[in-house]
């Protein structure tokens, strides 16, 4: 439950973070009158992220099995990819976010008699790749956890989001946004870093993977998966009672890897 509803509070953030630095910037220049473009873009984008959510669990549901082993694996490879990405994106660009915006605003409102479709396409665009990466992290979550936690979490995360970015765009919440993306970040990572793991073990599932599968520890004695810590560190970590030796490589390897990246100093721009 709380690894979905950090996920899903993190990026409901982002989003509120765009809609409300969009919202601000077109009251601040006098051009309120496209906000109902900036509202149709989010919905535009929403509706998007919905009916590919629904999608993608009918076609999973119509696999056979060894099939649909091989398509949660790939949905959680795109989940990894999308995760990662969006935490290296946001290190960059957190600081000039809010320009880069306002200068899309300035772009798609330079444009004639086309101002409001403009407006909605920069908008639904922003707004739906955060939709479609909680999509992707949602679906791969859900496959592993059949539960009514991580629906819950998900939804909490979504609310508690909404609630925050109306905070920080009306001045009453104030938020250490640069403190707040770093150690989700750190979070997200380790997420993704089992999830990549789990991703191995669909594939060998699935019977297109078959190497370096030597168990290297069994905890099912010891700390099972289905007990109370367990459950709760195979949804924060990745934790496996038996982990094989591919799934260790890959966790270590990937987690080694995107920490050193994430940690070492942002390169400011020369002047």
């Amino acid at each position: 439950m709380l690894v979905p509803f950090l996920i899903m509070l993190r990026e409901g953030i982002e989003a509120a973070l765009i809609v409300g630095i969009v919202a601000s910037y077109l009251a601040q220049s006098g051009r309120r009158d496209f906000m109902p473009a900036v509202w149709v873009g989010v919905l535009l984008a929403t509706a998007l992220s919905l009916f590919a959510g629904a999608g993608l669990q009918l076609v999973a549901a119509e696999f056979p099995q060894k099939q649909q082993e091989l398509f949660e694996g790939i949905v959680g490879l795109i989940a990894v990819a999308m995760l990662t990405s969006m935490v290296f994106w946001m290190r960059k660009t957190a600081r000039s976010i809010k320009g880069q915006l306002q200068h899309s605003i300035d772009k798609a409102l330079g444009q004639g008699d086309g101002q409001a479709w403009a407006l909605i396409g920069m908008v639904f665009l922003a707004v739906a790749r955060e939709g479609l990466e909680s999509v992707f992290f949602l679906l791969a979550i859900f496959q592993q956890s059949s539960g009514w936690e991580a629906p819950v979490g998900a939804l909490a995360g979504i609310l508690v989001s909404v609630g925050i970015g109306y905070g920080l765009y009306s001045g009453g919440i104030r938020l250490d946004l640069r403190r707040f993306f770093r150690l989700t970040g750190l979070f997200i990572l380790l997420v993704a870093a089992g999830l990549l793991a789990s991703v191995l073990r669909k594939f060998h599932e699935a019977g297109i993977w078959n190497h370096l599968q030597a168990v290297v520890f069994d905890m099912s004695e010891t700390l099972p998966m289905d007990s109370p810590l367990g459950a709760v560190l195979s949804g924060l970590l990745g934790y496996q009672a038996a982990p094989v030796v591919g799934e260790v490589i890959v966790y270590l390897a990937f987690l080694a890897g995107s920490l050193y990246f994430f940690l070492r100093p942002v390169a400011t721009p020369a002047r």
